[in-house]
C-alpha cells in the first residue's frame, strides 16, 4: 500500500524544493532501504517531464570502501561522477540508514583521504548551485535506525518527519511560502549588517564580522525539511571560543563536547570528550577546513528535539550553527575544502545573538516582531 505521507513528499520534493521542468535530467539519490520514496520521486519526475537518473548505493559499500581502498583508490575521482555533477539539472539526494554508527570504526586518517580527493566535486556542486544551473535538495526517508538514535519508535519518527515538513498540511507548499516570508524579513534585517556574535551559557562567545556577506533564506528549496538562515563570515574576521552543544556527527562517526578556539580566523584549538582524534583527522583535512565557511540560525520551531541528524538537529528554532569547511559562494564566503560540518549550539538554556552591537535573539526567541518564533 502507498504511503499517501510520501507521495505528498515527493510532490513536494519535485515541483517545489527543485522544480523540475520538461526536459530536466534529474539525479535521484539514495540507499535501496529507501525504495518507497525513491519510487514515488521517481513518478513526479516523469509527470513533470523530466528525465531521471537513479543512483543507489547500499552503505554497506561505504564501509568497504575505506576498510580495503589503497592511498590510490582512495583519492580517485570517477570521471563519470564529474560528468554527473557537470550536467544534471535538479538533484535529490534521499537519505535512509540501517545502521547510522556503520562507520564508527572507520579508520578516520582513510576517511580524511577520501572526503579530501571529492573536493573537485563539492567545487562543482557548490558553484552550479550558486549559479542556480544546478537545483537541488536532500531529504530523510524514516527508518527504524534513525529512529532509534532520535529516541523514538518508528511511528513516532514518520510522524515527527513528516510534521517538521509540514506535510500534515493541506498544502505543503503554501505553508513553506509562509515560513519563507517571515524568514526573509530576518534575513532582510541581517543583510547589511557587519559584526555577528554568538554568547551562550556553555561558555560560547564568538563574533565574526559578516559585511559584505549576504544571508540566504532557508525555505524548503533545498534541504527537506527547511528552517534557516544562513550566511558565512569574513575568512580571517573569526575569533572567541564555541562550545557545541550536542554531539557532533558526521559520516557516522560521532563527537562529544566538540569545543573549538578561533583566531584571525582559524581554528588553534580544540578539544572532544570523545571522538577528538577524528576531529582533528577533519579538521586537518585540508588549507580551509580549520576555517569557518558558514553561519547560520534555526528558526523551524517544529523541531525541538536532538535527533542526531543534522538535516533536523540544524534547524531545532532557538539554535545556531556553524560549519567547519567549505563555504557557499551565494553568501560570498570562498572558503574551500572537502569538509563541511555543521555542528549545533543551543540558545534556549541561556544566550543571545548581536549584530551591529544590538541584541536580536534571546534565550531562543527572536525579540522582533514579524521574526520566526514558537
Amino acid at each position: 500500500m502507498r504511503d499517501p505521507r510520501l507521495i505528498k513528499l515527493a510532490d513536494v520534493l519535485v515541483n517545489y524544493s527543485v522544480g523540475v521542468k520538461p526536459g530536466n535530467l534529474v539525479r535521484i539519490t539514495g540507499s535501496p532501504v529507501g525504495m518507497p520514496l525513491i519510487t514515488e520521486v521517481y513518478r513526479k519526475v516523469i509527470e513533470a517531464g523530466g528525465h531521471p537518473l537513479v543512483r543507489l548505493s547500499p552503505e554497506e559499500l561505504g564501509e568497504l570502501f575505506i576498510k580495503y581502498a589503497s592511498r590510490e583508490q582512495l583519492e580517485y575521482v570517477n570521471p563519470v561522477n564529474t560528468f554527473e555533477y557537470e550536467k544534471v539539472d535538479c538533484s535529490i539526494g534521499l537519505w535512509a540508514e540501517e545502521n547510522t554508527r556503520s562507520m564508527s570504526n572507520a579508520d578516520p586518517e582513510k576517511m580524511r583521504i577520501s572526503q579530501a580527493a571529492r573536493k573537485p566535486l563539492m567545487d562543482i556542486f557548490m558553484k552550479r548551485a550558486a549559479s542556480k544551473s544546478l537545483r537541488w535538495t536532500g531529504t530523510q526517508y524514516p527508518t527504524q535506525a534513525c529512529a532509534q538514535d532520535a529516541e523514538m519508535s518508528l511511528a513516532e519518527y514518520e510522524d515527527f518527519v513528516f510534521g517538521a515538513g509540514l506535510l500534515d498540511q493541506p498544502d505543503p507548499a503554501a505553508a513553506w511560502r509562509k515560513v519563507s516570508e517571515k524568514q526573509q524579513r530576518l534575513a532582510d534585517f541581517l543583510n547589511g549588517k557587519s559584526d555577528y556574535r554568538v554568547v551562550a551559557a556553555n561558555g560560547t562567545d564568538i563574533r565574526m564580522s559578516v559585511a559584505g556577506m549576504r544571508w540566504i533564506n532557508c525555505d524548503g528549496h533545498e534541504n527537506f525539511p527547511d528552517g534557516e538562515v544562513f550566511t558565512g563570515p569574513v575568512l580571517d574576521s573569526v575569533n572567541g571560543r564555541v562550545c557545541y552543544s550536542f554531539p557532533a556527527v558526521h559520516h557516522g562517526r560521532e563527537v562529544l563536547d566538540a569545543k573549538l578556539t578561533f583566531k584571525d580566523g582559524k581554528v588553534v584549538d580544540a578539544s572532544a570528550s570523545k571522538g577528538q582524534d577524528f576531529l582533528f583527522k577533519m579538521l586537518d583535512m585540508d588549507g580551509g577546513s580549520r576555517r569557518f565557511g558558514e553561519c547560520a540560525m534555526g528558526t523551524n520551531y517544529g523541531i525541538q528535539n536532538y535527533t542526531r541528524n543534522t538535516l533536523f538537529d540544524e534547524k531545532i528554532g532557538g539554535t545556531v550553527h556553524f560549519a567547519l569547511g567549505a563555504g557557499y559562494p551565494e553568501t560570498g564566503n570562498c572558503n574551500e575544502s572537502g569538509l563541511h560540518w555543521d555542528m549545533v549550539v543551543d540558545l534556549r538554556t541561556g544566550g543571545h545573538v548581536e549584530i551591529d552591537g544590538v541584541k536580536f535573539a534571546e534565550n531562543g526567541r527572536f525579540l522582533r516582531d514579524g521574526f520566526p518564533n514558537p
